[in-house]
């Protein structure tokens, strides 16, 4: 995942036509094609002759040197990017792992998130917990996004398939076919979804976004949102947000296929095997059954020293959690 090890990425069809906007049929099609709708000016010079087959099923013969232009219509981007939600990166296996002896409690990976999938100041799809064992030990900090469980509780109780986890690891909402049952939120081990009781804040300026199920914008009211592994970026190839944006190098993150992630601050790409093996990494809750895709390193070297009033805030945590 560093920026040298990165291979040139092979565009998608979607990636193609928004960087262009609009596609020549006569350099893009050879032989016969399938288009949406087509205009075709007579005038122009004769050439070679290619077939074509218009949205009312009409097949058509035009000049291959027709220079008109075609645009995507908004319901076939949309159908494009859930089909690509769903099937994922092929070959990639993502991994998350987080560094507890590194987190300061910044918060720049949440803010980082909010921004990106336009979520309300009340809503997180990554938190930062202050930690504490025992009255007598140093706090430390906790990031907790959604885990992408290789076994997701949330995914089995979906009646409308609108949660799903993708070959690639990463666990997604598509929000239009949502119907805010909630019975993902009840079924989740770890507190990791979010539903959108509001109105999105954004929901003016994005109303006329097609929505991207994997960067889950726009978002929709009466819905659940949570944590992507920010799979709208690793289509292109860039680390999620939350992993840019940390400035202490809590957070790693790459493919377990190949056995390496990389630090999001320092750029530093290791084995994923030795990061772990040589630092206790372990897995939240792992007597569920759930097979977490998010790792945690011990807090073993505390950033936060030990005050008095941390002993009374665990006392006072203590004394509320006796029943």
């Amino acid at each position: 995942m560093s920026e040298k090890e990165e291979k040139p990425k092979k565009k998608s069809r979607r990636d193609f036509l928004q960087n262009i906007g609009l596609v020549g049929v006569g350099s893009v099609f050879a032989g016969s094609a399938i288009l949406a709708g087509i205009k075709y000016d007579k005038k122009k010079t004769p050439g070679a002759r290619i077939k074509v087959l218009t949205a009312e099923n009409e097949l058509l013969e035009i000049d291959k040197n027709d220079t008109t232009k075609v645009k995507i219509t908004k319901a076939e981007d949309l159908t494009l990017l859930q089909k690509e939600g769903r099937e994922g990166i092929a070959g990639k296996r993502w991994v998350m792992v987080v560094d507890l002896s590194k987190c300061k409690n910044a918060r720049k990976c949440m803010s980082a998130c909010q921004n990106a999938h336009h979520l309300r100041p009340e809503q997180h799809h990554i938190n930062v917990l202050k930690m504490q064992e025992g009255k007598n030990t140093a706090p430390f900090y906790m990031a907790k996004p959604c885990q992408h469980c290789d076994n997701p509780p949330c995914v089995a109780v979906c009646p409308v398939d609108a949660t799903f986890k993708r070959p690639d690891g990463i666990v997604l909402i598509d929000n239009e076919r949502c119907i805010g049952c909630r019975f993902c939120i009840a079924a989740c081990p770890y507190s990791a979804r979010v539903f959108n009781w509001a109105t999105p804040v954004l929901e003016e300026e994005d109303k006329n976004k097609t929505y991207n199920v994997e960067l889950n914008v726009p978002q929709r009211k009466g819905t659940i949102s949570k944590c992507l592994f920010s799979a709208d970026m690793l289509r292109e190839g860039k680390m999620p947000y939350c992993v840019s944006a940390c400035p202490n190098g809590v957070y790693y993150f790459g493919d377990e296929n190949e056995d390496a992630v990389t630090n999001g601050t320092t750029k530093e790409t290791v084995r994923l095997k030795k990061l772990l093996e040589e630092n206790a990494g372990y897995r939240l809750m792992p007597e569920l059954g759930t097979e977490p895709r998010v790792y945690y390193l011990p807090p073993k070297n505390r950033t936060a020293p030990f005050q008095e009033k941390d002993k009374s805030e665990a006392e006072e945590h203590l004394d509320n959690n006796k029943d």
